[in-house]
């Protein structure tokens, strides 16, 4: 599986993969390395929310930090 390009351009992709898995005459071989692709896109989509989350938090700190107030 290619690196997708960007958090949205995953998300894509696995929308694209869930249609043809859902679809009853997608053989069982393609299926499973389909759900194999579609694993690896649902780690990388995970661990980009993850870091956006993570940069969130550091920007509202920074902002707390700056004006003194809980964010």
């Amino acid at each position: 599986m290619k690196q997708p390009k960007s958090f949205e351009e995953g998300m894509q992709r696995l929308q694209d993969l869930l249609t043809v898995l859902q679809d009853d005459t997608t053989p069982l071989a393609q299926s499973v390395k389909l759900y194999a692709e579609a694993a690896g896109l649902i780690a990388y989509c995970k661990q980009t929310l993850d870091e956006a989350k993570l940069r969130v938090e550091e920007i509202d700190a920074e902002l707390a930090e700056k004006t003194g107030e809980t964010v």
